[in-house]
């Protein structure tokens, strides 16, 4: 064994038929797994000029070498199709438990085609595969569907994948939840499945996941394991989870408030994950095999839910000027349910309320407005009332109405809780993320306001385009390993060589670990070229690029990504409008 299953499934929901094929020892070497081998699969089978939400698109849904063998942090699994959202190739990533039993139930990776005349489900079975009839699963929340193929199957250890209302009605930015709660959140992935009447997918199974040096690797986990206890982001991580941001970000006044018209909220306390944890809190939770549990379980008036994470914490607070912890708690447990991307969901929101108070859109809501901002969030979910509108993103309902500034996004996928006028090199990172807006293909935030691996000054432009490319590089391995994110505020490039070395049996440094991850990062941004992307994508909104803030350390401070997008380029080895050179490919071999 090396970490793999050695197989994957072919799902021709067309045709109506299931076929397992040995998973191709090239796609492993040069891509590793994870989002690797779902950007090779999905440009390698789509033709660039295909409609998202077309039966041409692909889903791919893969594992990585390291997910569910045990290491520390080692659960997660991707997906990877066109987005609806942002038009691109994308791939959004997810925790919980559901990529180890999709590995137990035998497979590396699901490829999905096609479009089925009904609804279905697919099940993964100890080395099987079968598509199944949903018609009784449409229409039903993701809990409920998760309880309905657990009973039907009678077994509470399956573990489910699957879309909710959201994704059935094509809401732009549906995602997929597995576990109710984990989110393979950007993107539109469940808008993808509702297109192709695929429900879910379930997993079960007992089959070996075995390392190809189980010493080795015992060993790498044990230092792995050490980094991760004694890392004081970490430890943060488990005590207040991801919203212990809240504050950190808001004091450096880069906490975007009320559709990013300002970066700094005055009641930001209110909605931190310290008094989450002071409130209602009731344990906090981890997905397979990790030690650091940033999950949050939460409880109050009767509700229990999992969350809301940092992004959506800020999404629906700060950034609709919300103070009450509970509506955004009850905002995100909404977002589970139906299927939505707790990000693009309350940014569109907020692109609503500014200009609901400007007079560009007839309509009551108004920053601070929590319970018009909670039946905002069912009616999306329904695609009712304006929410039918507000469906299709930001970025289409504000150029609608003739306001497109209004929509806070890049590639038209709404941007993430941080502002990129105080933090230079993320605001090029999210400039040229290949998914648009985005915070976790390249999370300078570590660097800029953590101080992670060293702090850097977040105003400043020098070598901010080389971190860019360090990061998103680095980013795309880890994501191909089957890793946690997360990791990465304790571990470096020598920890994940050394791990995916000891768990595949095929020697890679640090170097040739990058080197894979920049060749994920350049074969989705050659993809996206033939879709029709270029320099004049690789940008911000205009508010961002002239509007300086005016509070706190970064007052005066706009985004300056354009006197740093030439040398990143150059950095790349790609040409001035982002073209990769001949050379570069050749070198990656692509």
């Amino acid at each position: 064994m090396d970490g793999y299953t050695g197989k994957m499934v072919y799902a021709d929901l067309s045709a109506g038929t299931v076929t397992i094929q040995a998973t191709p020892p090239q796609l492993r070497q040069q891509y590793l797994g994870g989002r690797g081998f779902g950007i090779r699969l999905l440009t390698d089978m789509v033709d660039p000029k295909t409609d998202p939400l077309s039966e041409k698109n692909v889903l791919v849904v893969a594992t990585g070498p390291l997910t569910g063998i045990g290491t520390p942090l080692g659960s997660r699994y991707e997906i990877s199709a066109l987005s609806p959202l942002s038009n691109t190739a994308f791939s959004a990533n997810s925790g919980g438990v559901f990529g180890w039993k999709m590995k137990k139930a035998g497979f590396d990776a699901v490829v999905v085609t096609g479009r089925a005349e009904k609804p279905v489900w697919l099940l993964l079975d100890n080395g099987k595969a079968e598509i199944r009839d949903a018609t009784a699963l449409w229409g039903k929340t993701t809990g409920q569907t998760t309880d309905a193929i657990q009973a039907d199957l009678k077994d509470q250890t399956v573990r489910v994948a699957c879309i909710g209302p959201a994704g059935e009605k094509l809401v732009r930015f549906a995602c997929l939840i597995n576990e109710k709660t984990r989110a393979a959140g950007r993107g539109g992935g469940g808008a993808v499945m509702g297109s192709k009447n695929l429900k879910a997918i379930a997993a079960r199974g007992d089959l070996p996941i075995r390392p190809a040096d189980e010493e080795a690797l015992k060993a790498v986990n044990e230092r792995v394991k050490k980094k991760l206890a004694e890392n004081g982001i970490e430890q943060a991580l488990q005590k207040y989870g991801t919203a212990v941001l809240v504050n950190i970000v808001n004091e450096n006044y880069v906490l975007p408030t009320r559709n990013f018209q300002s970066a700094h909220f005055p009641a930001a306390e209110k909605v931190s994950g310290e008094t989450m944890a002071a409130t209602i809190l009731k344990q906090n939770k981890g997905c397979y095999s990790c030690t650091v549990k940033c999950g949050r379980v939460c409880e109050f008036d009767g509700e229990h839910g999992e969350g809301p994470e940092y992004e959506p914490d800020w999404a629906f607070g700060p950034d609709c000027g919300i103070d009450d912890l509970k509506a955004v708690a009850r905002a995100n447990n909404l977002c589970n349910e139906y299927g939505l991307d707790a990000i693009s969901t309350p940014t569109t929101i907020a692109c609503l309320m500014e200009m609901a108070e400007k007079g560009y859109v007839n309509h009551p809501v108004r920053f601070g407005d929590a319970k018009g901002m909670l039946a905002l969030v069912e009616q999306i979910g329904k695609r009712e009332g304006i929410g039918n509108e507000l469906a299709e993103g930001s970025f289409r309902f504000a150029t609608k109405y003739g306001h497109p500034d209004c929509s806070i996004s890049s590639k038209m996928q709404e941007l993430p809780a941080y502002d990129p006028r105080g933090i230079q090199g993320y605001g090029l990172a999210v400039a040229t993320s290949n998914r648009g807006g985005d915070h976790v293909y390249g999370y300078l935030i570590s660097p800029e306001v953590l101080g992670s691996p060293q702090k850097l000054d977040p105003y400043a432009l020098k070598d901010k385009p080389q971190w860019a490319k360090t990061f998103q590089d680095l980013t795309a391995a880890i994501d191909a390993s089957g890793m946690c994110l997360f990791s990465s505020f304790a571990l470096g490039a020598d920890d994940y060589a050394d791990l995916v070395s000891a768990a595949t049996g095929v020697k890679v440094d640090a170097a040739g670990l990058l080197k894979i991850g920049e060749r994920i990062w350049n074969l989705q941004k050659l993809y996206n070229i033939r879709r029709g992307f270029g320099r004049k994508d690789d940008t911000l909104p205009a508010r961002l690029l002239k509007e300086p803030l005016k509070e706190g350390a970064p007052a005066g401070q706009v985004s300056r990504i354009g006197e740093m997008l030439d040398e990143y380029y150059t950095l790349r080895g790609w040409d001035r409008e982002g073209t990769p050179s001949p050379g570069k490919l050749k070198e990656l071999g692509l």
